[in-house]
């Protein structure tokens, strides 16, 4: 019985805790690394800041004073916590890295993005025109927009109050992983985004992202502006971030058949939002789907031979 046992636990596939741990850290010491090289400097004296803090310190308090928990609500809390502390510093530091990326880009590559856009047939106006024409259409957008902070919450409690401990770490993975391919591509693909680049003109319709990456992007160039906290955004146009985050919650949601069909339209409603409330070009949204697609690939060829590797040691110690 005994031996039956170990053997069912060599061969269950597990994701440690500390392979995520690295990975942030790694990317801690090269975003810091990369921030001190060019001399951008983070302005962290607001209100914004400290509540950003407030509440990163709050779970990673909570996670560690139930770091023994095995079972019940606390392990469930504890779990959850750990989740979104995670999936928070994967963001904090890719928004970080976006930054100082832009500061070193050179021009913009929107006539590319809209050329393909044109070829794809895809006219960004005349859907911009529909919305700007339509307040409740506005609304529908803004709210399906800002899911991309929800969905992952959503995903995290279920995670946790199942206990599925291995789904959620390979969600953070993919993620981490998203991210980082995301940011190797974006100085090569540097964008104002469609509102700026398309449409000439009093604006009749300001989308949540408004024309920011315009503005904020010539002013990392030039040196001249520092990482607000409390206005923190990313910049990347393309690949598009929303999207790759869409096919990523997509993923993890379908392979839990009680959220899939309450998370799928909501997933599905933030896409369609991306192009205006995101100002981008469908075509970089395609190539944000390409992204998720090649992470979740990559990181489950890693994982299926890092835990190979692991189950080996521990057959043959």
């Amino acid at each position: 019985m005994d031996t039956h046992i170990l053997r069912s636990s060599l061969l269950r596939p597990t994701i440690p805790g500390h392979w995520l741990a690295n990975a942030l850290g790694a990317s801690l010491i090269v975003v810091m690394g990369l921030l001190i090289h060019i001399h951008l400097l983070i302005d962290a004296d607001n209100r914004a800041s400290v509540a950003l803090a407030g509440s990163a310190l709050f779970l990673a308090t909570v996670r560690w004073r139930l770091r023994d928990a095995t079972a019940g609500p606390a392990r469930r809390v504890r779990d959850f916590c750990e989740y979104v502390i995670s999936f928070m510093a994967i963001s904090m530091l890719g928004v970080l890295a976006s930054y100082a990326l832009a500061s070193t880009t050179h021009g913009f590559v929107d006539d590319m993005l809209e050329g393909w856009d044109r070829r794809l047939g895809f006219d960004w106006v005349a859907l911009y025109r529909l919305v700007a024409g339509s307040r409740g259409l506005q609304l529908l957008g803004q709210g399906a927009y800002e899911t991309i902070y929800v969905t992952p919450a959503i995903l995290f409690f279920a995670m946790a109050w199942q206990g599925q401990s291995e789904k959620a770490r390979r969600f953070l993975l993919n993620y981490w992983a998203a991210v980082v391919l995301t940011l190797l591509i974006f100085p090569m693909m540097p964008a104002r985004g469609a509102l700026e680049f398309l449409w000439h003109g009093p604006v009749p319709y300001m989308p949540t992202s408004g024309q920011w990456q315009g503005l904020i992007i010539p002013e990392l160039r030039a040196g001249t502006a520092n990482i607000d906290l409390s206005a923190l955004r990313g910049l990347v146009c393309a690949p598009s971030f929303h999207t790759v985050s869409a096919v990523l919650y997509l993923h993890a949601a379908w392979q839990m058949p009680r959220l899939r069909w309450l998370l799928t339209p909501v997933i599905v409603a933030m896409v369609m939002a991306t192009p205006i409330e995101g100002v981008h070009y469908l075509s970089d949204m395609v190539l944000g789907a390409i992204v998720a697609i090649i992470a979740i690939m990559a990181m489950r060829a890693w994982l299926n031979r890092a835990q190979g590797a692991v189950r080996a040691r521990l057959v043959t110690a």
